[in-house]
């Protein structure tokens, strides 16, 4: 398959041909009506009835934060990508934690999907980088939530605990604009430069992700299909940084 051809500098293209109800229906892997997602994504965003703006701040941090950033740990199984798995695990990366975040916004009636990008990781630790053979992150995931009549982007990816360890901004969000990662870090240095995008959906395409890594990562997805692979990124990050 030519995945290069999925590229695209537009971020709002429907790969999948879903509709807008399919962005409220639970899916396979964005498995809203779990129980242990339903009961999250309630606690934390509080007694129905409120702002949907007020209720997607409180499960964007909430997932932010909850979930440690993990490059490493990640089958690559379909299981392991289901929110309620990720939710379970207490960590993930951009692709499933973006899941959860769809999920969770379902889960208490705000529309939500999943999109993808191509990005250029100008910080990432020399071990990923080795196993990845690249410092571009193929299909980065997101999510856009619904409010206000119009489609936000949100990215719960990378927790406060790891983002103080890089010495990163950590990427706030008001649902009112665009959560995307920061261009620069806290010295000035570069981090992440969108190049593309790959389109949106109304589940994780694990398929689609699974025959992409395997294309542009061997290494690492093989490693990723045998699981363990073991490791810590913030700890690896902190280290390379001097300041362990």
């Amino acid at each position: 398959m030519d995945y290069d051809s999925f590229r695209t500098p537009d971020d709002a293209i429907v790969r999948d041909g879903a509709d807008f109800e399919a962005y409220r229906r639970p899916g396979d892997l964005i498995d809203s009506e779990h129980p242990r997602i339903v009961a999250y994504a309630r606690r934390i965003a509080g007694p129905g009835g409120g702002p949907d703006r007020d209720r997607a701040l409180r499960l964007y941090y909430a997932v932010r934060d909850d979930l440690r950033y993990d490059p490493y740990n990640t089958p690559m199984k379909r299981e392991a990508y289901r929110a309620s798995a990720t939710l379970a695990a207490g960590h993930g990366y951009c692709v499933n934690k973006a899941g959860v975040m769809a999920a969770v916004c379902r889960a208490v009636g705000i529309p939500a999907r999943v999109g993808y990008a191509d990005v250029r990781n100008h910080m990432t630790t020399q071990r990923l980088a080795e196993l990845m053979g690249s410092d571009v992150f193929f299909y980065h995931g997101y999510t856009d939530v619904w409010l206000d009549g119009r489609w936000v982007k949100a990215t719960p990816a990378f927790n406060r605990e790891l983002t103080e360890r890089f010495g990163l901004m950590p990427l706030d969000w008001d649902a009112a604009g665009d959560s995307i990662y920061h261009p620069f870090d806290l010295s000035g240095r570069r981090h992440m430069e969108y190049l593309a995008y790959r389109g949106v959906f109304a589940d994780i395409p694990f398929d689609e992700i699974r025959g992409a890594f395997r294309h542009y990562y061997p290494r690492m997805t093989r490693a990723q299909e045998e699981m363990p692979l073991g490791g810590d990124f913030g700890a690896e990050g902190a280290a390379e940084a001097g300041k362990t």
